[in-house]
């Protein structure tokens, strides 16, 4: 097991894993996940991993089970699932200049798992709404 500097929310079983420098909005979109969307809160700020039968699994280290920084409100209590299976991983970048119109698929691969990986800008307002795009609808073209 190991611990990185991620955020991690569950939809409908689905666990999606978010990526990024501080700054680049994570714990803001994983806000905007639950709220509009009802996922449930994984983890924020850090996030543990392990590899069982070739997924990985997320879950918060104890002290930080619930617990969501609401950047200007504060450490919100909310609840939470201990542990999801990923499905998606959620590259944020600091810049929408830096994310592809078209984009190949991409994956991360994490102790030889491989997940699906896309690129998105935080704080852009539809981006919680890609986010269950991709996992709700297949792409068009592989």
């Amino acid at each position: 097991m190991s611990n990185i500097h991620a955020s991690c929310v569950s939809w409908q079983d689905k666990g999606i894993l978010l990526l990024g420098r501080s700054g680049r909005g994570k714990s803001d979109l994983c806000l905007r996940l639950i709220s509009k969307y009802d996922a449930v809160l994984v983890a924020d700020d850090r996030v543990d991993l392990n590899v069982s039968r070739e997924t990985i699994l997320a879950s918060a280290p104890k002290i930080l089970q619930g617990m969501l920084e609401v950047r200007g409100v504060g450490i919100l209590q909310l609840p939470f699932v201990k542990q999801t299976k990923l499905d998606l991983v959620v590259e944020l970048v600091e810049d929408l200049s830096e994310i592809e119109r078209l984009p190949e698929p991409q994956s991360w691969d994490y102790e030889g798992v491989k997940l699906p990986l896309i690129k998105l800008f935080g704080f852009e307002v539809s981006a919680a709404d890609k986010i269950i795009a991709t996992l709700r609808w297949p792409r068009a073209v592989k």
